[in-house]
């Protein structure tokens, strides 16, 4: 990692908190909801968005590691209420249900 991109990492992860699906729900209305599979780094796929770095998002999004949020999901957390991890890469908000988390860098 370039220290530009770890320094990166390291804003956005300070940037990243727990949430609710209560408080995601107007950015899911808005279709500004993107889901990262719980077995990614959050943060790398935010760094990523950040950077622009369209090689790696579109391999994620044709392998289904990054997402728009589907309704189905978004009614499967209403019913749970999961432990939800976010981080705004504006406009987008990538959203990740907390569970088998990958170690932090």
């Amino acid at each position: 990692m370039t220290d530009d991109a770890s320094t990166l990492y390291a804003k956005l992860l300070g940037e990243t908190a727990a949430i609710t699906w209560q408080e995601l729900q107007p950015f899911f209305a808005r279709g500004a909801l993107l889901q990262v599979a719980s077995d990614f780094d959050l943060v790398e796929v935010a760094c990523a968005v950040a950077e622009d770095d369209r090689a790696k998002v579109a391999a994620w999004l044709t392998g289904g590691q990054l997402s728009k949020l589907e309704v189905e999901q978004a009614q499967d957390w209403q019913e749970r209420d999961p432990d939800l991890w976010a981080v705004v890469v504006a406009p987008w908000v990538l959203v990740q249900e907390r569970g088998q988390r990958p170690a932090l860098h």
